[in-house]
């Protein structure tokens, strides 16, 4: 995820490169206006006259576009934000689970402890269909190199994590460390985060439909290549110019919603995963007075940021 320091610096977010939509639309971008400059010059000399299409049918195409686009963008967004809401709220249960284990010897105490964040890490490998690297892992959760082996080969690794620490607690009420009331609310916190994990599957494995998204990238494509043969003749030489804005428009809204519509990726929208899981490693290490990893810092144009 891009990171900007200085948001209202207008002349920064003007000429901004990375983290836009800008060079993943470039290609048909470049295409459009190359074919406006060519249809307005030919017009422009009188060369030849390209049948006029209907600037009316155009003017009702790019409303109805617009208003599907934005529906489309919608929903992409409110998937993106569900998502970031749902890993806000792993933060606040694993923050959760710190403050409240403190009632548990040291010895469960850490055990569990570890186990949250190897569920944010093994959280993080599912959504993003990865394997990071286990050594870390290892030296962060302070597990064995069997015990990690052993979660890798799980099915669903991170609802088998969930697993040992309900365990942790039902071993603790077993041998009378706590009472079944404060049992009850420790066994909400391992619900919040197995219902926390149904939600980020729901997400990234239910995409739009895919006719929809196709019928939209057509519909673009289809309405920006044709726009300069509307707007050539009245435009002349500076058809290229009105028509790469509109369709620099038209192609980076249905580019970027695409992009934001798949959450956990690795792209410059993306959600920080990365940063995220370290904040939990961070918070919950440094309570339990371990070495803790070193923190990602946010850098300008920099991917995967908090």
């Amino acid at each position: 995820m891009i990171v900007r320091e200085n948001r209202n610096d207008t002349l920064k977010l003007l000429f901004s490169w990375r983290g836009t939509i800008l060079p993943k639309v470039l290609p048909p971008l470049g295409i459009v206006m190359l074919i406006s400059a060519i249809v307005g010059g030919i017009e422009y000399a009188n060369i030849y006259r390209f049948p006029e299409l209907p600037l009316v049918g155009f003017t009702l195409i790019g409303v109805v576009l617009s208003i599907f686009l934005g529906f489309k963008n919608t929903a992409c967004y409110d998937r993106w934000w569900e998502a970031r809401k749902l890993w806000g709220s792993l933060i606040a249960t694993a923050r959760h689970f710190d403050r409240n284990c403190r009632i548990f010897p040291q010895g469960r105490r850490e055990r569990i402890i570890q186990h949250v964040i190897v569920f944010a890490n093994l959280l993080r490998d599912r959504l993003r269909h990865q394997t990071k690297n286990p050594d870390a892992l290892m030296e962060t959760s302070g597990m064995s190199q069997q015990a990690i082996t052993q979660l890798y080969q799980q099915i669903n690794a991170p609802q088998y994590t969930l697993g040992l620490i309900q365990w942790e607690l039902m071993q603790a009420l077993k041998e009378g460390e706590i009472s079944d009331i404060i049992y009850t609310q420790m066994s909400q916190h391992v619900t919040d985060l197995s219902l926390v994990q149904t939600g980020c599957d729901r997400i990234a494995t239910t995409p739009l439909p895919y006719a929809y998204s196709v019928l939209l990238n057509r519909t673009v494509y289809f309405f920006c290549f044709l726009l300069p043969f509307s707007l050539g003749s009245l435009l002349g030489l500076a058809t290229p110019l009105l028509v790469g804005i509109l369709a620099y428009t038209f192609l980076g809204l249905d580019a970027l919603s695409s992009e934001i519509e798949e959450p956990f990726g690795t792209q410059s929208n993306d959600l920080p995963l990365d940063s995220m899981v370290r904040t939990i490693e961070i918070e919950l290490l440094s309570t339990l007075g371990k070495p803790t990893p070193p923190p990602i810092v946010a850098n300008d144009n920099d991917n995967n940021l908090l």
